[in-house]
Order: structure tokens, then C-alpha cells, then sequence
């Protein structure tokens, strides 16, 4: 089989251009979901009863529907949704004249958010109870006993979970090209379609992805280091 090595060479190159769209991607959703996926882990802990029922039911559908299938939920329905807002209240807003780039991010927002939500309600179920309650008992208030005890325990043993599921939503971003959103993957595969070099683009596409989810496995692994090194101190 012969590859144009000079059409790869090209793809790469433009395709590195879509790295910034990815990773701005990823940090907005990590923005909203580490924060959103931590309050629904505890209130699920301490068993909350409205949140709790409605938390898994919503992680459970996350859970359940394929990523593409919340992309067309969201991204066929919402526009039409908000335009029918935006009419009634404000009739000179054109809702289809919103950066594409905001649809993913509410996409993998509430996908990313059932998992972290997951993934912390696992890591404070591994610090016991009566250390909590040992806390309440000195005369600490609960925000100080989970700011200072659990919360410390629990993060160190969130790490490795939390580290994978970040590379994870890198790799799903690549999903956005699906909703007009020009990243690594819409820019590839614009260029295969250009030059009919499916897969000389996929190969590019493939290289850059690898780059940039080992460069950040990297990050974390020091992250995770210097976060056990903090715990046992």
C-alpha cells in the first residue's frame, strides 16, 4: 500500500491547528463538571433523599445512551428550543448564530459530570464515617471536617480515576466535528474528504491524538505523585 507522505505530512500539520479547540473544550468541561460531579457525590453519600433519587437516575441515563446519541438530543433539540425562548422574550436574538463550539460543551458537560459524580462517590465512600463524625464531635463544623479530613483522603484516592476520565474526555471530544465544531478530528477529516486520502488523514489524526493524550498522562502522572507525597506528609 502506498501513502502520500507529503498529504499526511500536510493534515498533521493543519490538524495541530484544532489543538487548542480540544483542550479549550476539555478545561471547559472539567470547569463545570469537577464541581457539579462533587456536590452530586455527596449528596448521594449522605443519601439526600431528592438528589439522591434524581442523581441516579440522571447518571444511570448517562450511563445507558451512547455519547452520539446525547450529541443528537442536544444539538437538534436545544437550537429549536432556545429559538422558541428567544422569540417570545427577545424576537432579535438568532439562536443558530451561536458558536457550535458551546454544544459540545454542554454535551460532554452532563456526560462528564455523571462520570465524575461516580468517581468521587466512590472515592468518599473509602474514608470511614467516624472519622467525620470524630470531627463534629471536637466541634468542627461538617464544611471543616470534609474540607480537612474527608475531602484530603478521598481526593488521594480519586486521582487515578479522575486522571483516566480525563483522558477519556480528551478522546470524546473528537465527537465535536459532529456538531460543526472544526477540532483535530473536523480538520482531518475535511482534508481527507479534500484530497481523497482517508487514510493518510486518519494516520495524522492518529499521531496528534497520541502526542497529545501522552503529553497529558504525563501531566497527571506528576499530579498523582505530588498529591500522594502531600497526602503522607
Amino acid at each position: 500500500m502506498h501513502l502520500d507522505y507529503p498529504f499526511m505530512f500536510k493534515t498533521f500539520l493543519l490538524s495541530l491547528g484544532g489543538i487548542p479547540v480540544t483542550l479549550g473544550i476539555s478545561l471547559a468541561v472539567l470547569v463545570f463538571a469537577v464541581p457539579m460531579g462533587f456536590l452530586l457525590a455527596i449528596a448521594m453519600v449522605n443519601r439526600v433523599p431528592a438528589v439522591t433519587q434524581i442523581s441516579r437516575v440522571y447518571i444511570s441515563f448517562i450511563r445507558a445512551t451512547p455519547p452520539i446519541l446525547q450529541i443528537f438530543i442536544i444539538y437538534t433539540s436545544l437550537p429549536s428550543l432556545l429559538a422558541r425562548i428567544f422569540t417570545r422574550f427577545d424576537g432579535s436574538f438568532d439562536v443558530f448564530s451561536l458558536n457550535p463550539v458551546i454544544y459540545p460543551i454542554i454535551v460532554f458537560s452532563l456526560s462528564e459530570t455523571a462520570v465524575l459524580a461516580e468517581v468521587f462517590r466512590a472515592a468518599l465512600s473509602t474514608v470511614d464515617r467516624s472519622q467525620l463524625e470524630a470531627a463534629l464531635a471536637v466541634g468542627m463544623t461538617r464544611a471543616q471536617g470534609y474540607t480537612r479530613i474527608v475531602i484530603p483522603q478521598a481526593l488521594s484516592a480519586a486521582v487515578p480515576v479522575f486522571c483516566s476520565s480525563v483522558t477519556g474526555l480528551v478522546k470524546l471530544t473528537s465527537l465535536s466535528f459532529t456538531m460543526s465544531v472544526m477540532e483535530v478530528t473536523g480538520i482531518a477529516k475535511v482534508q481527507a474528504g479534500v484530497g481523497l486520502a482517508w487514510i493518510e488523514a486518519y494516520l495524522a489524526m492518529a499521531m496528534i491524538y497520541f502526542m497529545v493524550i501522552f503529553a497529558i498522562e504525563k501531566l497527571l502522572k506528576l499530579f498523582e505523585k505530588h498529591l500522594r507525597v502531600y497526602a503522607a506528609e
